[in-house]
């Protein structure tokens, strides 16, 4: 086994744990040598982990200032939720109306999945079965740029530490909330889809940016409304039309 990776991954874990749970606070600033130093390791292995926390924005390299810790900010959480939504909400629509027998049972057989994981405390195995959830409803569109974003965007918030499985709420609560959303789809109720699907982003949003928030820090919890209006004004109609009759602009 590689002993620097081994070492990378750890100084990476609990530097991360470290930032998200504020100890190494937002805007302050850390040398590599100091950092070495605290965690008793070479600078090699903090060097690496500290170039993966970059990449992730949970830290700035300032040349010849060291490093300065970004964090999970709530405009972060707010961003990426909003974006979500504006994504999200149509591409479930769009899945009640598009959904094939195949798509539609892997959904059935996912939310049983979610409630089981749930059920037994198997947050790894949840976390891997929300991520495919989600996946799902984007993939009906059709549209592999659509399902690759709607993963990104996921994933940067989680990958970085921030979670409300078990934290903000049980893992059960959340696979309650999928379950409307996949019944509405199973349904062809592409208006029920998109509600449920815009509750649950905007439910975990805004738990998601009360649990980043810092002293001081405001938190809007009508986030939602503009961008919700903007879902509604469009009707979720960019993924719902009909293909246009050939000859057609």
């Amino acid at each position: 086994m590689d002993t620097r990776t081994t070492a990378t991954d750890r100084v990476f874990a609990l530097l991360r744990e470290r930032i998200v749970g504020g100890e190494l606070a937002a805007g302050s600033q850390h040398s590599i040598y100091r950092l070495s130093e605290q965690l008793d390791v070479s600078r090699t292995p903090v060097r690496e982990a500290v170039l993966r926390l970059a990449d992730l924005g949970l830290v700035e390299i300032e040349r010849n200032r060291g490093v300065r810790i970004r964090g999970v900010t709530v405009a972060d959480v707010r961003e990426v939720f909003e974006l979500r939504l504006l994504l999200e909400v149509p591409a479930a629509a769009a899945a009640a109306r598009l959904a094939d027998r195949d798509l539609r049972e892997r959904l059935a057989a996912n939310v049983a999945a979610t409630r089981d994981h749930a059920a037994a405390g198997r947050e790894t195995d949840f976390s891997r079965v929300d991520r495919d959830f989600h996946a799902l409803v984007a993939s009906a569109a059709r549209n592999p740029r659509l399902e690759s974003e709607v993963t990104r965007l996921r994933d940067s918030i989680q990958a970085r530490g921030v979670s409300t499985f078990g934290r903000s709420r049980p893992l059960a609560e959340v696979a309650a909330e999928h379950e409307p959303v996949a019944i509405a789809i199973v349904d062809g109720d592409p208006e029920a889809a998109g509600r449920a699907m815009a509750a649950h982003l905007e439910r975990t949003g805004k738990l998601l940016m009360h649990q980043v928030a810092r002293a001081g820090d405001e938190v809007d919890d009508g986030w939602a409304g503009d961008v919700r209006a903007a879902v509604e004004a469009a009707g979720s109609s960019m993924l719902l039309t009909e293909p246009a009759d050939e000859g057609q602009s």
